[in-house]
């Protein structure tokens, strides 16, 4: 590790020159044409995106959404060479348990601003005070302001390395780790290289538990659950495309990413939004959260660095099934998420297992007290 461990405040403050530029690239957008009646079949529906990119360029008010970034206490520190950006919220109770919190694709920790205050602080939020986290919640090395990354390398192990790393500095020795997407396979690593640390991991949007890594890992399945892990599978063959360019071709779609901020929505929101949002059940993510993610990743140039990851964590083995820390671990699936314990249960130590017809991907967006309501119940034994 770096032996600079200095840790120093950070605070956002975007050049206007640079919002200016943003909004003329986007009254200036190149609009494909589409075929009639496509509707969201072929990708992102044209309709859709015209609209959101008229608001984004317009009442969209970034300002605001900077000054509600910085309310919150922010850092930056030089960890492996790679600069980490992070919150950090110490909760007024002296007891608090330590909890690092990871984001995915293409999130960034603004993700988090809804559960901070009730995780840090239950007795202000009608909550139990014996509930209370002290929370870290950096950005993923190449996101935003973690990036651009410099190197090779920075694939989930090496990030679970630094939030270690970064955990000790900030003086926690006992800690739990939660994370969705990106951030429920980072968190579990992070057990794995601190086992005598963390005492516990819970995760939502657990991606690496929906499929079998091979034809064998169906027979460890109940019928349920091999129906659903195959199931699984076919869903996952017609929504891969951008995992698959970003995890073999990153470098080249990084060059659309960083020219057109119109390309770069679309682009995350195959994730975001990836069938008809009139149609779906999931609750839609708050349309200036989103844009929020995209702005953050525009202005500082890293959705082509955040699009690394996912070939880094190949590299790491991403799709081998990893062997099980023994920490004790908590998975809450909401709606449209599809891990299945018995193919969770192969890597990870399952003592907690919950299932919601709310929600979406990105719960801490889409269904943020019950989010909370699971971290703390997951994590009230473990204290």
């Amino acid at each position: 590790m770096n032996r600079n461990t200095d840790i120093s405040p950070f605070r956002i403050d975007i050049p206007q020159g640079d919002l200016d530029d943003l909004r003329d690239r986007l009254v200036r957008t190149r609009w494909p044409d589409e075929l009639p009646d496509a509707g969201w079949d072929y990708g992102v529906a044209l309709p859709y995106l015209k609209d959101l990119v008229e608001y984004w360029s317009g009442d969209y008010d970034w300002r605001a959404q900077e000054a509600r970034l910085n309310k919150v206490p922010q850092f930056t520190t030089v960890i492996d060479g790679q600069t980490v950006h992070f919150m950090h919220v110490r909760s007024p109770e002296p007891d608090a348990t330590p909890l690092i919190v990871t984001h995915g694709w293409p999130s960034t920790v603004n993700d988090f601003l809804d559960i901070i205050g009730p995780l840090t602080d239950p007795r202000s939020h009608g909550g139990d005070p014996a509930d209370a986290f002290h929370v870290v919640a950096p950005s993923v090395p190449g996101f935003a302001f973690s990036g651009p990354t410099r190197e090779k390398g920075w694939g989930t192990n090496r990030i679970a390395r630094a939030w270690a790393e970064l955990m000790r500095r900030l003086g926690y020795d006992r800690y739990g780790a939660q994370g969705g997407d990106f951030g429920a396979i980072v968190s579990p690593e992070i057990g794995r290289v601190a086992p005598g640390n963390v005492i516990g991991v819970h995760v939502n949007a657990l991606a690496n538990a929906a499929t079998p890594a091979g034809p064998d890992e169906l027979d460890n399945l109940t019928d349920e659950e091999r129906e659903q892990a195959q199931e699984n599978e076919m869903w996952w063959y017609g929504h891969s495309g951008y995992a698959t360019q970003m995890a073999t071709r990153p470098q080249t779609v990084a060059y659309a990413l960083n020219d057109s901020p119109a390309g770069q929505l679309a682009w995350n929101l195959e994730w975001f939004v990836d069938h008809d949002p009139n149609r779906t059940q999931q609750t839609p993510a708050d349309r200036d959260a989103v844009l929020t993610n995209v702005t953050a990743l525009w202005l500082t140039s890293t959705a082509g660095s955040a699009a690394r990851l996912y070939l880094e964590a190949g590299a790491d083995g991403w799709g081998v099934r990893p062997a099980s820390s023994g920490v004790p671990t908590g998975v809450a699936n909401f709606l449209g998420d599809r891990a299945v314990r018995g193919l969770a249960a192969l890597s990870n130590n399952i003592t907690h297992w919950s299932e919601f017809t709310t929600g979406g991907h990105f719960a801490s967006l889409q269904a943020p007290d019950t989010l909370i309501s699971d971290i703390r119940g997951f994590f009230r034994s473990l204290r």
